[in-house]
């Protein structure tokens, strides 16, 4: 999962961009409000965390563009705002959840699990496909009851093949959810991770899928 993060504080974005790949996400930081309605034009993002005290255009103004444009991406607000009518102007302009500063990173981060879990359509905060268990709150991954060592990459590829419900992604779709901008990436790494994924859990569990990438699977397929 990708998120577009929209911090003008340094010190604050750096621990936010932390603290969010540590949850497995993939992050790509902007600083300032033109970027990241240029950034959210990409219409690569699973969420926004978007900051309201922006420099060059405000956070405001970021919501009321993005929808314009007809972009559904969730938008979590971050802001020392403490007024009622921020708050609700945030909202009312098209965020979709609105968490005052200073905040804890755990419930920030348990917020865009329950945004990212509510724009794809699904109820259950775990993810289970056959014999697999993943708990995206906890980086816990279970196979037929086996707890299984995923690196965070491992866990985000196989959290974003379970998301797709069998529906085979291409491998550059796939890269663009696993890493951000600023992050060397080999031509091979998607590669890389299902070979290492088809090790640790099951050779059927990834299945390529000629001409496009790679889909979810099962034990009992064989991958080619």
């Amino acid at each position: 999962m990708r998120i577009l993060l929209v911090e003008d504080d340094p010190s604050l974005g750096e621990g936010l961009r932390t603290a969010l790949r540590r949850g497995a996400f993939a992050v790509d930081w902007v600083q300032d409000g033109n970027a990241a309605v240029l950034a959210a034009e990409d219409g690569e993002f699973d969420l926004v965390v978007l900051d309201l005290g922006l420099p060059r255009v405000d956070g405001i103004e970021v919501i009321r563009r993005v929808r314009a444009a007809g972009n559904t991406v969730p938008i979590l607000v971050l802001s020392a705002r403490e007024r009622a009518t921020d708050r609700t102007l945030g909202l009312d302009v098209g965020a979709d959840d609105y968490l005052g500063k200073p905040f804890d990173t755990p419930e920030l981060l348990a917020r865009v699990r329950a945004l990212v879990r509510r724009s794809s359509g699904r109820a259950q905060p775990t993810l289970d496909a056959g014999g697999l268990h993943l708990d995206p709150a906890t980086l816990e991954a279970r196979w037929k009851g086996r707890p299984l060592d995923l690196t965070r990459r491992e866990f985000a590829l196989l959290r974003l093949l379970m998301e797709q419900n069998g529906r085979p992604m291409a491998r550059e779709t796939i890269q663009k959810h696993l890493y951000g901008w600023d992050e060397d990436v080999a031509s091979n790494a998607v590669d890389v991770h299902v070979h290492q994924l088809r090790r640790k859990v099951d050779v059927g569990i990834v299945r390529t899928v000629r001409g496009i990438g790679y889909a979810l699977g099962s034990a009992s397929e064989t991958s080619e």
